[in-house]
C-alpha cells in the first residue's frame, strides 16, 4: 500500500492552520467594551530614536509636535544614535523653530536602538512613554484616542493601527494590504490578550512599568517583540486599538523586504526561545497554551508548506513529465498525441476542492472585514497587489523563513 506522506503532511498543516483561524475568529465573538474617552491629560514622553534617518525624521518630529494634546503635557526626546548623515542637524533645525516646546536632543555614539530608548527613558518625565520610529508619523488625535484605553492597571501598552505610508512601488502596495489584514488579526487576538509584539511606531507604555521591568533589552534586534513578551510574562495586557492611525515607510523592493523580514523573523524565533518557559504554560492562559506555540512553529510550518507545495505542484509533476517524455525518446508530437483531456466526476478530489472553497471563503471574509476595520477601500492600491498579497506573498515570506533558518545555522546576525 502506497502512503501519500506529502498529502498527509499538507492535510496536517491545513488542519493546524484552520484550528488557529477559528481560535482567532473567536475574537469576533468577544464584545467590544465601547470607546472610552479621555478624562484628563497625563504627561506623556515621546521618544524618537534615529539612526541615519535624514529623509524621514523631520516629518516624524513635526507629526509629534502637531499632536492634538496640551503642549505643556508633552515631552519630546530625540536620540541621534551616532548617525553619519545630517539627521542631527535637521532635528536641531526643527527644534529651534519650537523653542517653547519641551524638546530634548540627545547625541550619542552608535549603541543600538534599545540603548537609545533607555537613555530617553532615564530622562522621561511623563506618566506614559511612547516610542516613535524615525521613519513613521502619527495622526493628530492619536494620544486622545489611545490614552483612555489605559482604563485598568493591568494594561501595560496600547498599540495603534499601523499602516504603510504612501505606497509607490508594487512591493510597497502588497505590504499595504498585508498591514491592513495583519492589523485585523491583531485586533482579534488583542481581545483574547494574545498579542506578542508592540511595534515601534507609537506604542504607548506606562513609564513606571517599563522602568520596573528594567527598560528595553536588545532582544535580538527586535526590542519591540521582546518587551511585549516580557509584559505578557508579568501579567500585563497588550491592547490593540483601531481608531488611531500611524503610518510607516516600508521596504521599496524585495531586497529591502528580505533584510527587514529576516531580522523580524529571526528576532521572533530567538526571543520566543528566550521565553520558552511560557509555551504550553497554563499560567499564561490562551497566550501560553495556544498562541505562543503557534508563533514559535509558524516559521517551520510556512517553510514546510512552501517546500511541499513546490514539490507536489511543480517538482513532482515536472519529473513525471520528463519521465513520460523519456519513454517516447522525447518525441513531442507522439507525447502530446497521447494526452487526452476528459472530465470524470469520480476523478475530482472533492476533499481538496472543499478545502480550497472554504479557504477562499474565509479569505474573502477576512479581506472585507479587515478593510472595513481599517476604514480603507478594497482595491485602493490596485487589485493585482491585493491578489498578490493573498495568493503569492506568503510564499515569498516562506522563502524568507528559509533564509532565517540558514542564518541561524550559520549564526549570522544583523545590527540596527
Amino acid at each position: 500500500m502506497n502512503i501519500d506522506w506529502i498529502g498527509i503532511l499538507m492535510a496536517l498543516i491545513y488542519f493546524i492552520t484552520l484550528y488557529y483561524t477559528i481560535f482567532w475568529l473567536l475574537g469576533v465573538l468577544k464584545a467590544d467594551q465601547g470607546k472610552p474617552r479621555i478624562k484628563n491629560f497625563p504627561r506623556v514622553t515621546v521618544a524618537i530614536p534615529a539612526y541615519n534617518e535624514e529623509d524621514a525624521v523631520c516629518k516624524s518630529l513635526y507629526s509629534v509636535l502637531a499632536l492634538d494634546y496640551p503642549k505643556d503635557r508633552l515631552q519630546v526626546i530625540v536620540i541621534n544614535d551616532g548617525s553619519t548623515d545630517s539627521t542631527l542637524s535637521r532635528v536641531r533645525d526643527v527644534a529651534s523653530s519650537g523653542k517653547e516646546r519641551d524638546i530634548i536632543i540627545i547625541d550619542q555614539k552608535n549603541s543600538g536602538k534599545y540603548k537609545a530608548l533607555n537613555k530617553a527613558l532615564e530622562l522621561a518625565s511623563g506618566e506614559f512613554f511612547v516610542c516613535l520610529d524615525a521613519d513613521s508619523f502619527v495622526e493628530r488625535g492619536a494620544l486622545k484616542k489611545m490614552l483612555p484605553h489605559f482604563n485598568s492597571e493591568s494594561v501595560g501598552v496600547v498599540i495603534p493601527m499601523l499602516k504603510v505610508a504612501d505606497p509607490k512601488s508594487f512591493i510597497q502596495k502588497v505590504q499595504w494590504y498585508e498591514y491592513v489584514i495583519n492589523k485585523f488579526y491583531s485586533s482579534l487576538i488583542s481581545k483574547l490578550n494574545c498579542l506578542h509584539v508592540a511595534p515601534g511606531p507609537f506604542s504607548i507604555y506606562r513609564t513606571d512599568v517599563l522602568k520596573s521591568m528594567g527598560g528595553y533589552r536588545k532582544g535580538h534586534n527586535t526590542e519591540d517583540l521582546e518587551i511585549a513578551l516580557r509584559l505578557q510574562r508579568h501579567g500585563y495586557q497588550l491592547v490593540q486599538v483601531t481608531d488611531s492611525q500611524v503610518w510607516t515607510n516600508s521596504p521599496r523592493n524585495i531586497s529591502e523586504l528580505f533584510a527587514q523580514r529576516n531580522r523580524w523573523n529571526k528576532g521572533s524565533f530567538l526571543n520566543i526561545l528566550d521565553y520558552k518557559s511560557m509555551i504550553f504554560n497554563r499560567k499564561f492562559g490562551d497566550f501560553g497554551l495556544f498562541y505562543l506555540p503557534l508563533v514559535f512553529v509558524s516559521g517551520f510550518l510556512v517553510t514546510l508548506l512552501v517546500a511541499l507545495t513546490l514539490y507536489s505542484e511543480l517538482i513532482r509533476p515536472l519529473f513525471s513529465t520528463i519521465k513520460n517524455l523519456s519513454s517516447v525518446n522525447f518525441d513531442l508530437p507522439t507525447y502530446f498525441s497521447h494526452i487526452s483531456f476528459t472530465l470524470n466526476l469520480l476523478d475530482i478530489d472533492y476533499y481538496r476542492l472543499a478545502l480550497a472553497l472554504f479557504i477562499m471563503s474565509v479569505t474573502i471574509a477576512i479581506v472585507i472585514l479587515s478593510h472595513s476595520l481599517a476604514r480603507e477601500k478594497i482595491g485602493a492600491h490596485g487589485f493585482f497587489p491585493l491578489l498578490s498579497a493573498i495568493l503569492f506573498y506568503y510564499i515569498l515570506l516562506g522563502i524568507i523563513w528559509m533564509g532565517v533558518f540558514r542564518d541561524l545555522i550559520a549564526r549570522k546576525w544583523k545590527r540596527w
